[in-house]
């Protein structure tokens, strides 16, 4: 078990095995409250931890991940600035906490297990699975990205990082053009290496991983990983950059702030129209 507390996410360590829950189910583990910065800490914990070989990433609830959390209004209502510079300044640091974690991960030493427990959307299903080692997902979750709809960029890297793993012009299909994933699709494109039943998911994952710690030497597991991934370091990193900036410079257009505030507004409406149940 974790001996720190967090609010937002649950941390579990059993044996060689570190569990990351997303724990804002409420909010369908979107990013909000100090989910990002709690994960940011987890990571870099875990990275250090003297026994585990496995981390695993997952979600609390119904949803991996609903991404950015659109009703806070966290970026819909930043500002005024008094120029261009100053406004793209102060949205790379609104965006940093993400590149920090998604760096975090790059750099991470210990095999990432990305544990698909429901649907993951945005940032929810961008941020992660291009770079996780082995990923299992329950037979409803799917993946969807709104990218181009809100007027913003694939982030953090996204867009090369599924690109190998999935190929070119399956990745533009979905971080270009929104295409929604069914989790059956990710396993035939190679994407997710097991669905599972939803009943006893996580148990599921556990023990499929316990499993292999029983017949594999951990330490040659996470060197397997480690020469996988060290070709690709730098351009993911490099993509990740890129990808900061290209995010900024949109938000400075004001384009993803106008189609932002009407998402907004629509699930508000959303959520105040009556039940005719």
């Amino acid at each position: 078990m974790s001996t720190k507390q967090y609010n937002d996410i649950i941390v579990e360590i059993t044996g060689q095995v570190g569990t990351i829950k997303l724990n804002r189910p409420h909010a369908l583990n979107s990013f909000g409250g100090k989910l990002l910065q709690e994960t940011i800490d987890a990571v870099r914990d875990l990275n250090e931890h003297p026994d585990t070989v496995f981390t695993v990433l997952t979600g609390q609830g119904r949803y991996f991940s609903a991404g950015a959390d659109i009703r806070g209004g966290t970026l819909v209502n930043f500002g005024p600035f008094a120029n261009d510079t100053e406004a793209k300044l102060a949205f790379s640091t609104q965006l940093f906490p993400g590149v920090e974690l998604v760096r975090s991960i790059i750099e991470h030493k210990k095999v990432l297990v990305v544990a698909l427990n429901g649907p993951a959307v945005g940032g929810g299903a961008a941020w992660f699975l291009g770079l996780a080692d082995i990923i299992f997902a329950v037979e409803s979750s799917f993946l969807q990205v709104p990218f181009s709809a809100l007027g913003l960029v694939p982030e953090n890297g996204s867009i090369r990082n599924f690109a190998q793993s999935m190929g070119v012009h399956r990745a533009n299909d979905f971080l270009m053009f929104g295409r929604k994933l069914t989790a059956q699709e990710l396993e035939q494109w190679g994407l997710v290496n097991r669905i599972l039943p939803a009943a006893g998911f996580h148990e599921g994952v556990e023990a499929f991983l316990q499993e292999q710690l029983r017949v594999n030497d951990g330490r040659s597991m996470m060197l397997a990983k480690q020469l996988q991934n060290a070709p690709l370091r730098a351009e993911r990193l490099l993509a990740l950059y890129d990808a900061a900036d290209a995010l900024a410079e949109r938000f400075v257009d004001g384009t993803p702030l106008r189609r932002l505030a009407m998402k907004g507004a629509e699930l508000e409406a959303k959520s105040k129209k009556p039940s005719h149940l």
